[in-house]
Parts: C-alpha cells; sequence; structure tokens
C-alpha cells in the first residue's frame, strides 16, 4: 500500500525562513529510551509466552512423531532440523540495551564525524520568501506520514523539506494561521483521520514528535472522561479565513462540528444528516455560510447563525467535493461518486446545468486561485481534465490527460501560481505530481492571455453569532459546557490564552 489520499498548499511568505528544530534534552531523552525499552520489555514477554505455548505444542507433536516409524533415508539428521524449533530463547534481539546515555547527554555508541556538506545542507533547510508549501499525506505500508515539500517556481526546485510521522491514516489536510497561543499569525495544518480526534502541527517546527494541540478526546472510564468533539473518523476540515478562530469538521458519524480554536472545544452541532459527511467548505466573504456534502446525495447550505436555516441541493450520486466559485460566490460546484457535476446558483432550487465529466467518481475539483473560469477535475478513473466555466453555460472541455498516478485520490491549486496543480493518486511507484498547466497548448491557448483576478478573504466582516444548539433544536451532546460563539478577531481572553510553546 503506497498513496496519496490528500494534500494542500502553504502560500508564499508565510513559512519561517529558518523552522526550529525540536531537540530533546538528556533527560527528555533518557526518559524516552526508558520508555521505549519498557515498552519492549512489554512486547518481548507477550512474545515469550506465545512462543513457550507454541512450542509446548511443537514437543508434544514431536513425541507423536517419534512413536511412528521413520523412513530410514530421515535417521541420519545431520543439520539438527528435527531441533530447529526447539532452541533457546536466545534469538531475540535485545535492543533495548543499544542505546546508553552518558551524563553528559551523548551516546557512547554513536559518534557523528564532521561533513563537509552541512554548509549545503544548511541552504536547504532556508525556506525563501519565494517558496511555497506543499503538504502531502502520504500513507506507506504501516506508515502515514505527513511530508513538507518546497516548492520554488522561479527555480523550478521541488524537494522535501522534512517529515512528520503521523499516528493515524491523515484523509484531509487543512492550512491555517491562527494560533490559540500568540496574537501573531502561525503556520499550522489541521489534519483529520481515522479517528474522531483532529490534529494540528506546527509546520515550522522540525522533528516534532506530536501536534500543537489536538481538538477531541475520546471518554474514559478511568480518569472519568466525557468524549468531547466527534465520535467517528474525521473526513474533511474547513477552516474559516474570515473568522480565524473556527474551524468545522465533518465526519463519518454524520454530523458537522464547530471549534472554537481559542479553548479547543466544539461549540455547534449540525447534524441533519443521514450519511457521512464527506466534503465541507466555508463561503469566501460570508462567514456565516457553510458548504457540506453528504453521501445521502444531499448538498446544503447552512447559515450557522439560526437553527433550520439550510438550502438543500439534491444530486444524483453521493456527494464528494464541494467548492465555491469565489469568483462569484453566489454560485458553487458539486460533484460525485457517479463521475457528475453539478454548477448551483444557490438563490435556486434546480441546478443551472450537470455534466457527466468522469467515468467514476470525482474526487478531486478545484478552481485556479486567479484565472476566472479555469476548473479543474481528477477522478479514480486517472483522468485530469480541465475545463472552461467563464459563463454559466454549460463547461467546455478543454484538455484532459490520462495520467500515470493510478486512482486519482485529491487535486489542489497553487494559491499564488494560477496554472499550477498539485495531485496524487494510489500508483505504489508513482503517486504524486505537480502539473503547470501552460505546458499543454490548449490551456494555454485558451487562458494565458486571460486577465487574473486575486481573490482575499473579508478583513473585516460584520460580527456573526454561531448559535450553540443543533439544528433540531437539541443542545450539543459533545460537551458539557455550552455556551454561543462570537464569530470576530476579540482579543484573547488571560484564561484562554495559553502559554507560549518553548521553541528550542
Amino acid at each position: 500500500m503506497n498513496f496519496i489520499p490528500c494534500t494542500t498548499w502553504v502560500k508564499r511568505g508565510v513559512a519561517a525562513a529558518t523552522p526550529d528544530k525540536v531537540q530533546l534534552t538528556p533527560q527528555e531523552l533518557e526518559q524516552i529510551i526508558k520508555q521505549t525499552q519498557s515498552d519492549l520489555k512489554d512486547v518481548e514477554n507477550s512474545s515469550d509466552e506465545s512462543d513457550e505455548e507454541s512450542t509446548t505444542s511443537k514437543k508434544s507433536k514431536v513425541k507423536k512423531e517419534k512413536s511412528t516409524p521413520i523412513d530410514e533415508s530421515m535417521e541420519d539428521d545431520e543439520y539438527n532440523f528435527d531441533k530447529y524449533d526447539e532452541e533457546g530463547d536466545n534469538t531475540h534481539c535485545n535492543i533495548g540495551g543499544l542505546a546508553v546515555i552518558n551524563e553528559d547527554g551523548t551516546d557512547p555508541y554513536v559518534t557523528i564525524p564532521d561533513s563537509g556538506d552541512e554548509d549545503s545542507e544548511k541552504e536547504d533547510d532556508v525556506i525563501k520568501p519565494d517558496d511555497n508549501l506543499v503538504l502531502i499525506g502520504h500513507v506507506e505500508g504501516d506508515a502515514s506520514i505527513l511530508e513538507v515539500f518546497v516548492y520554488n517556481e522561479a527555480e523550478g526546485s521541488f524537494y522535501c523539506h522534512h517529515d512528520i510521522l503521523l499516528p493515524s491514516f491523515p484523509l484531509c489536510l487543512e492550512w491555517m494561521s491562527f494560533d490559540p497561543s500568540d496574537a501573531k499569525p502561525g503556520n499550522f495544518c489541521a489534519i483529520g483521520n481515522m479517528t474522531p480526534i483532529i490534529e494540528v502541527w506546527d509546520l515550522d517546527l522540525v522533528d516534532c514528535l506530536e501536534p500543537v494541540f489536538k481538538l477531541g478526546c475520546k471518554p474514559s472510564k478511568k480518569k472519568k472522561q466525557k468524549r468531547i468533539g466527534h465520535k467517528d473518523a474525521v473526513l474533511d476540515v474547513a477552516w474559516n479565513c474570515n473568522y480565524t478562530h473556527v474551524l468545522a469538521s465533518g465526519s463519518v458519524d454524520q454530523t458537522v462540528l464547530l471549534w472554537d480554536l481559542d479553548n479547543g472545544s466544539p461549540v455547534t452541532k449540525l447534524s441533519t444528516f443521514n450519511e457521512k459527511v464527506q466534503a465541507i467548505k466555508w463561503h469566501p466573504s460570508e462567514a456565516q455560510q457553510l458548504l457540506t456534502g453528504c453521501s445521502d446525495k444531499y448538498a446544503r447550505l447552512f447559515d450557522c447563525r439560526s437553527e433550520n436555516n439550510f438550502k438543500t441541493w439534491e444530486c444524483s450520486g453521493e456527494v464528494e467535493r464541494v467548492l465555491w466559485n469565489h469568483f462569484d460566490p453566489t454560485y458553487c460546484y458539486i460533484s460525485t461518486d457517479n463521475g457528475t457535476i453539478f454548477y448551483i446558483d444557490t438563490r435556486n432550487e434546480k441546478p443551472l446545468w450537470t455534466v457527466s465529466a468522469h467515468e467514476k467518481e470525482v474526487t478531486g475539483l478545484i478552481l485556479s486561485s486567479s484565472c476566472p473560469g479555469l476548473l479543474v477535475s481528477c477522478s479514480t478513473d486517472s483522468c485530469l481534465k480541465v475545463w472552461d466555466v467563464i459563463s454559466n453555460e454549460k463547461p467546455e472541455l478543454v484538455w484532459e490527460t490520462k495520467t500515470n498516478l493510478g486512482a486519482l485520490q485529491c487535486l489542489e491549486a497553487s494559491p499564488n501560481s494560477p496554472f499550477m496543480f498539485a495531485t496524487g493518486g494510489d500508483n505504489k511507484s508513482h503517486n504524486f505530481k505537480l502539473y503547470d498547466l501552460l505546458e499543454s497548448t490548449l490551456v494555454s491557448q485558451r487562458f494565458s492571455e486571460r486577465p487574473l483576478v486575486k481573490i482575499k478573504c473579508e478583513e473585516t466582516p460584520s460580527e456573526v453569532i454561531f448559535n450553540a444548539k443543533s439544528n433540531t433544536g437539541e443542545v450539543m451532546d459533545v460537551t458539557e459546557e455550552m455556551s454561543s460563539m462570537a464569530l470576530g478577531s476579540a482579543p484573547l481572553s488571560n484564561t484562554n490564552k495559553k502559554k507560549k510553546r518553548n521553541k528550542k
């Protein structure tokens, strides 16, 4: 198993030029080693118990075989194969004893010589102002990894800057700048995975072992702790760029939660769904409007300020992706698992048009960041397609290609380069690629001369209140302390403000 389930971009000028590296003190390192040794002993003990049971059963089997007549050709056992499974307990490698820490914090068994390549490595560590970061959720065998790549369009460079080992299979990624512990913007990635817990990682920290903070927790009778957050896997997360302390999440548990990042608590639950919620997107300028896509074949647009205030559109299949037309946010796009794309005027009850875009589910649907009318879609049929949707009429297919990335799983547009897109698939040997669409003559002829439009989130929207009840009128059952959430740029209170992280 080797594939890319999710990816996203980080715009230029956001990442720290020289990310901090986490360095453990000798005491912290010793504590980790001791804990690892303890875990290894537990594993070895359980392994020894199973080996003893296995050896006992094999001995009894050997006794039975000895009681039966043996072929003369088998009597002469030169290599003692009959007793191969009865060897002693010295077959296990005692790796716990390989790690030793001296009083000065050094390992006597490890000596790292000075390298002449240190200068070049340090140069690669520096992130330039014109660098983009490309975040890649990568699943390889049993390992789940967040890979942080650096892309520089002018230089044509693309390399892995650092990676983070994740504890669970990543399903969705969302970049955000809100830091609950600092008034200054940060550089974070929220990850939804196969567990109900959302993890937020600091992209300006290298070699970090755990997320900056988590959203939600599982119930524990031992700790007398109630559940907070979702009950099942998180399929999509969406950060509200207008009200930066708000994050939305959709889950297999058939709910959408709105989180107040100031205190890490869910304050609103939307539960008018009959199946898992697979896609969510905030309106580009109307901070209270949330577009959702569900496996019950409905797309819903919620006004989160009041209960039961939402619109619905029925689709021909399970909704895979939802997308606002950020050039004209009165309209949105919906894609489904039967390969269809819908274009909806949110003021009307029926779609303006539908098109059968792919043979299989449309797993990626994205507009260019600044080139109006440039829509790109991808599917598990391995095809990538470029559409011209400049008018409200049916889209025109401009260009398509059969990729060698396998079944395509994700697609994202560069926030700075209007014709650069990233896509990932499930081809074990080659599953990720950056596409510069201007390399296609057909795309270049159609879009290269089209005037670009820069889209920004509204910086000072009017105050909006999100109700702290679900749209069924029931108080949320995901946390005990419930209060309404005012969406605004209010200063952090002393009670909510966390201590600044120590960066070494």
